[in-house]
């Protein structure tokens, strides 16, 4: 890690060297490529993109929320993937020790910031994972529903990859159908297209 000790304000400089260290996020791959499928997702991308698509698709969420804390729920939910990798939504086995993998990381990194902030932070990660308020259900369900339209648009490559069907979609979509119940009929739509074309399994 960069050192900044030149810094005079420590608070500062813990602030900087955080900064620093979470543009990770930009070489961190998702398994997903973007829409014109000329490369793979990186987690900052889609970190931005999920808080963009937040604030625009807010009229959709089943519960009221508050929008600005939704984005800054977007923009630090996959930060810990700087330490603990992005694990592929249908690899089981990754799923094994994720929780446990991305705690450590969270601890780790949210460690660097001075205690109210890191605390803060952490809180919005925890938030998320629990996925309990309106706002983390809302949260999840569009971190759900981005990775599917950009599998559609790029002919499921990420499901052909993993051998994905069209069950383990509907159930990783769910969330989806109770969060924002509205946009429930693009799920379908996609999916019986995507089997449709034979791009996904039925």
């Amino acid at each position: 890690m960069v050192n900044f000790d030149f810094i005079e304000n420590k608070k500062l400089q813990k602030q900087i060297e955080f900064t620093v260290e979470i543009d990770k996020m930009k070489q961190i791959l998702r398994r997903n490529l973007i829409a014109d499928g000329s490369k793979r997702e990186d987690d900052a991308a889609h970190s931005w993109h999920l808080a963009v698509m937040a604030m625009l698709l807010e009229e959709y969420s089943a519960e009221k929320i508050d929008v600005n804390r939704v984005i800054k729920i977007a923009l630090v939910h996959d930060l810990v993937e700087v330490y603990a990798g992005d694990t592929f939504a249908y690899d089981a086995k990754g799923y094994e020790d994720k929780e446990e993998r991305e705690k450590d990381a969270a601890t780790k990194l949210f460690g660097m910031l001075e205690g109210e902030q890191g605390a803060q932070i952490r809180a919005l990660w925890d938030e998320f994972e629990a996925g309990e308020t309106a706002e983390a259900k809302y949260a999840n369900a569009i971190d759900r529903i981005q990775p599917l339209l950009l599998n559609y648009l790029t002919d499921g490559h990420t499901w052909k990859m993993g051998g994905v069907s069209s069950a383990q979609v509907y159930k990783r979509m769910d969330i989806i159908r109770t969060a924002t119940p509205e946009l429930w009929c693009i799920v379908e739509s996609v999916i019986k297209n995507s089997i449709e074309k034979g791009i996904l399994k039925p």
